[in-house]
């Protein structure tokens, strides 16, 4: 249990980077510079070098393992490394055996850094691809194209060198990452926390983190500081635990706050760290399964329709030279994934001097600003398509709630005045299209209404996401893209 330094109670103080308070209606603007984040960001994404490089090491010293087994086996039954036999089985098993080890997860960090769990995973994985390469051969009749002496001899030394492959995986791993070997963050907030070995201190005061939910500067720097943890453990005094709440229910990680009470803190379950009961209140809204299929489908649709767009892309850009001066694309800063913010492509469809990039004012029906040109694109959501790119680069996907400007307001308030469950939908990536635009709910904010029932279809859909249904949501975007509110 952390314990209050009565010092630093009275002493501490929360400060704040230079803003406009909300009070005013204004949002501040974010420094998008990496270089004034705390020491500790800089190390947690060195550690998230070494895991990536201790999970390559895994791939590859699996894959050298099985090969050099069966190549061995080749190689006492036929005087032969380089067998045709030989070479088929292993052609045969090695992709096999890659895929079933990543369905059980056998090269995640949890399982690299542990050598007992690795290896039953790993020498499972291996039997299994065995028994399915020869299934298939049976009843492909291919069985006189594979040595079943190799296969057998194979296997026994394959098992063996994976076993020790990782074991020597799992010494190295603590010797480069210590006995932590997962990201795992302490935030101290003006209390004295037990930090145990291995983990890396994040103190609120030291290092520039005032939590004020009114402030996209502080969420951003927050963010950031978080995006390479793993797990987040929050030390702070009772008052302060339900803002701790809200900011990491949308930073998409696994987080926690040491507390003795359960009083308002909306856990979504129990955990433990050095001894003290922990409340869990974030985690990633899609598993590592689901990221990397929704990923998959989101590159592999935007390379499938970028052929068509570009060239349609190309006639959409000289329009806009023609029609007016300025560059082709705006470029606005915008709310992400863990409220990370990052800057959003589209085509330009207002007057250069008039480009509302902080966007405080939302765009009327016959507003004075568009451009001939740009009415078009906006009524026709092309102007929309350059956020291929930001698919591209990860910042983006193609379903998701749609990304909003730091200074949006409805009735004169802004966003997260509103409802403070707002900031809660920035757990997933933000969308080119999603749930509520093709329920209708796009356009201009005037109401709070408006607010209101996007942000209910946008946690309705984080809250049941499938692949199923982002391709529904993709096909049903079609039917909206010309919409009385867009203009």
């Amino acid at each position: 249990m952390p314990s209050t330094s009565a010092d630093r109670r009275h002493s501490a103080h929360y400060p704040t980077l230079p803003q406009e308070p909300s009070a005013r209606g204004k949002a501040d603007v974010v420094d998008l510079d990496d270089a004034a984040l705390p020491d500790v960001v800089r190390a947690l994404g060195l550690r998230r070098k070494y895991r990536r490089f201790l999970q390559i090491l895994a791939i590859l010293g699996d894959t050298i393992a099985i090969v050099f087994a069966f190549a061995l086996g080749a190689t006492i039954i036929y005087a032969d490394p380089l067998d045709p036999q030989a070479l088929n089985t292993i052609a045969a098993i090695v992709p096999m055996y890659l895929l079933l080890a990543i369905s059980q997860h056998a090269f995640s960090m949890a399982t690299v850094a542990r050598a007992r769990i690795g290896a039953l995973r790993a020498g499972g994985s291996l039997l299994v691809a065995i028994f399915l390469v020869g299934l298939v051969a049976f009843f492909l009749h291919a069985v006189g194209g594979v040595s079943r002496g190799v296969v057998g001899l194979g296997t026994v030394i394959a098992t063996g060198s994976l076993v020790g492959v990782r074991l020597a995986l799992a010494i190295y791993s603590h010797r480069l990452l210590g006995d932590v070997t997962i990201n795992e963050v302490v935030i101290q907030d003006n209390v004295d926390a037990r930090i145990r070995k291995g983990s890396i201190l994040l103190d609120a005061t030291r290092d520039n983190i005032a939590l004020r939910l009114d402030s996209p500067t502080m969420l951003d720097r927050l963010g950031r500081c978080l995006e390479p943890a793993d797990r987040v453990i929050v030390a702070c005094t009772r008052p302060r635990r339900p803002l701790w709440v809200s900011a990491l229910k949308s930073a998409n990680v696994n987080a926690e706050i040491i507390t003795e009470e359960l009083d308002e803190i909306g856990a979504i379950g129990l955990n433990h760290y050095n001894g003290s009961t922990t409340l869990l209140v974030s985690s990633a809204s899609l598993s590592l399964a689901d990221q990397v299929l929704k990923r998959m489908l989101d590159v592999m649709l935007v390379l499938l329709v970028m052929p068509l767009l570009a060239p349609f892309m190309l006639l959409v850009a000289i329009a806009i030279k023609l029609d007016s001066r300025g560059p082709v694309f705006f470029r606005q800063p915008r709310v992400g994934l863990g409220n990370r913010v990052f800057r959003i492509y589209k085509f330009r469809s207002m007057r250069t001097a008039q480009n509302d990039v902080a966007g405080s004012q939302s765009t009327s029906r016959d507003d004075v600003r568009v451009t001939r040109i740009g009415r078009f694109i906006r009524s026709t959501s092309i102007d929309e398509i350059p956020q291929v790119f930001n698919v591209l680069v990860g910042d983006m996907s193609i379903v998701g709630p749609r990304p909003h400007p730091l200074e949006c307001k409805a009735e004169d308030r802004l966003f997260w005045d509103i409802d403070a469950r707002y900031w809660h939908r920035h757990a997933v990536k933000p969308g080119m299209t999603g749930l509520a635009q093709i329920r209708g709910f796009r356009g201009a904010t005037h109401k709070e209404l408006d607010l209101t029932n996007r942000l209910q279809a946008d946690l309705e859909y984080m809250a049941g996401w499938s692949i199923w249904r982002d391709l529904g949501i993709i096909v049903a975007t079609f039917r909206v893209l010309i919409h009385r509110n867009a203009f």
